[in-house]
């Protein structure tokens, strides 16, 4: 039996006896399986004990996974992982027997084992606090630097050193990934998980640099697994058959993606590009499987129409400037002729946002549109009720509608002028346009689906890549101000 396997067998033999694979479940007086599993009600985080006051108790609360004797035990298996004495190779074999019993443990016990990765491995606080005297001492002097550094090396916590192991068996790196995808819907309930979760996202910052990412075309030649991966993670436009499948990834579009190498089979992301002799306007001719394939050698415009992102266990880990910028570059050195790179995105925000704010806008209109707006609505002055319920007509109304002008106004101020923490309130457009992309033009019944209409009334917006001008829109979105086209800005109110 080697290393990994002991320890997962040891760990596993320390679950509760009703938590073990294959075992029966203890019975209680009332005949019912005894409940160890029970999660502590959510606003409850005060009544909730610390892994401290838990590897000091002798009994396990009714709403504890683990009792503070497996607790303790469990300890002592992460601890082994970050022994300083045992060689990289030997703390990642223990590091894997961890994640095998991790594999067969409840939500319950697993939040538990990041509650010690959290509490348990955090930096020495007394060290920290010397490490800080001394760079506050020696600020302006010639021991400045020897200074900061003893800082930084105290503030490097043993948590940092844990997770490195996690990471050095083949399979840790989609161990970590998974973990975090798993822990990022608890912290709202739990905040003593939160440096566990800033540690993993600063780790994999590192990790996922755009430099030790692979940019890989997909296409229909490739394995079929990872085909089924682009049906799997597409988040934009629903993939409703094979043949829609194989449209996206004809010879006259383009798929790419970026990939690490130790998930070698896994898109972290993904673009699909269609190619047109103009901006795009609707989406239906870009999903249509029986549309003619489009000239390649005569192509002027690159149009992104579905970006996804594929692992949330790497939210706040941005791909998206890097990708896009390295996608142009290629298509720009495939097909010399292509000058115009852009999106037809949809604006997933919108309908919440102008169903919230609606009286708003409506006293932002000027007065000889609010009285349009009431005759189209058959009520003057017009409401937020009645606009709202009218818009429910979107596909009917014609170019000189006022209840569209409207619409299309408001949309351009959810885009151009909304933010939120200073960032543009759509997350599309907070993508795009922290990219250094522009607004470039607003469409009319651009995706007329299900989802389009519900999502935005089926309006949809072209983001504009000048490469010329990408860090002057980044700049100007930094002083609050979001980059527009001149035909956006004619729309606003």
């Amino acid at each position: 039996m080697n290393t990994s396997e002991w320890i997962g067998r040891t760990v596993a033999g320390w679950l509760p006896a009703g938590k073990r694979q294959g075992a029966s479940k203890a019975p209680t007086t009332d005949n019912k399986p005894e409940s160890r599993t029970t999660k502590p009600a959510v606003g409850k985080e005060a009544l909730v004990r610390s892994s401290r006051e838990r590897l000091n108790a002798t009994l396990r609360q009714k709403e504890e996974a683990l009792s503070p004797r497996v607790l303790r035990r469990t300890l002592i298996e992460l601890q082994a992982i970050v022994d300083p004495s045992v060689s990289e190779v030997e703390g990642g074999k223990r590091a894997r027997g961890v994640a095998q019993w991790y594999s067969k443990a409840t939500p319950e016990q697993r939040e538990d084992c990041w509650l010690l990765m959290s509490e348990q491995f955090a930096p020495d606080a007394s060290k920290v606090k010397a490490a800080r005297e001394q760079y506050e001492a020696a600020v302006g002097t010639p021991d400045e630097g020897v200074a900061e550094i003893r800082l930084r090396k105290a503030l490097v916590s043993p948590r940092t050193r844990l997770l490195q192991r996690f990471a050095v068996f083949p399979e840790g790196m989609r161990f970590l990934v998974d973990l975090r995808a798993q822990l990022l819907p608890v912290l709202k309930g739990n905040k003593r998980l939160l440096a566990l979760e800033a540690e993993l996202e600063n780790l994999f910052t590192t990790w996922f640099d755009v430099a030790f990412l692979e940019l890989r075309r997909i296409s229909w030649d490739s394995p079929a697994s990872l085909v089924e991966k682009l049906i799997k993670y597409e988040a934009v436009h629903d993939i409703k058959s094979w043949g829609d499948v194989k449209n996206l990834l004809d010879s006259d579009r383009r798929c790419y993606g970026f990939f690490h190498p130790r998930l070698p089979d896994e898109p972290l992301i993904f673009v699909e590009v269609a190619f047109m002799d103009e901006m795009a306007s609707s989406i239906s001719p870009l999903l249509d499987e029986s549309a003619a394939a489009v000239d390649l050698s005569r192509a002027t415009t690159a149009i992104f129409y579905s970006i996804s992102n594929t692992q949330t266990g790497l939210k706040g880990v941005s791909f998206g400037d890097s990708l896009i910028k390295r996608v142009v570059e290629t298509l720009r050195a495939d097909f010399p002729k292509l000058k115009v790179f852009a999106t037809l995105s949809p604006i997933p925000g919108l309908r919440s946002w102008l169903t919230k704010n609606a009286a708003r806008m409506l006293d932002q209109t000027p007065e000889k549109m609010r009285g349009q707006l009431g005759l189209a609505v058959g009520f003057e002055p017009p409401t937020a009720a009645h606009v709202l319920s009218a818009l429910d007509t979107v596909v009917t109304l014609d170019d000189r509608s006022a209840l569209r002008q409207w619409l299309l106004a408001c949309a351009a101020q959810y885009l151009g002028k909304e933010l939120t923490d200073d960032r543009p309130t759509d997350p599309v457009a907070r993508f795009h346009l922290g990219n250094g992309a522009r607004v470039e033009h607003i469409h009319w019944g651009a995706d007329l689906s299900t989802k389009g209409l519900k999502q935005s009334w089926g309006l949809m917006v072209n983001y504009l890549y000048d490469l010329r001008k990408i860090d002057k829109h980044r700049q100007m979105l930094a002083t609050g101000k979001a980059p527009v086209s001149s035909d956006v800005d004619k729309l606003f109110l």
